[in-house]
């Protein structure tokens, strides 16, 4: 009767333990879904939005409008055509520096 009872009180453990993994794992996945975009890096000063006509578009940040216009666009490109988007249309339609 001692490992009979034993079990029962064990048996919540692994459900639990399950339960827990699933939950800091949905946790992380939601994360990295949002991470599509480059954020502001350490000094960069400069970002730029890039839009198609059809699809994702892209979002950058540099150090120099030059540098943060052509992260855009480069993004802008591979996420419209992921997307089933017009990667060809793709135009950068903010660009600014913070001050």
């Amino acid at each position: 009767m001692t490992t009979n009872t034993t079990r029962q009180g064990w048996s919540w453990v692994l459900p639990s333990l399950l339960a827990l993994n699933l939950v800091l794992t949905a946790g992380c996945s939601g994360k990295a879904a949002k991470a599509r975009y480059s954020t502001s890096s350490t000094g960069s000063n400069c970002y730029a939005k890039a839009l198609p006509t059809s699809g994702e578009g892209g979002l950058a940040w540099g150090d120099t409008l030059n540098m943060a216009r052509k992260k855009s666009l480069d993004n802008c490109i591979r996420y419209a055509g992921r997307s089933g988007g017009t990667p060809d249309t793709c135009q950068v339609v903010l660009a600014q520096c913070r001050k």
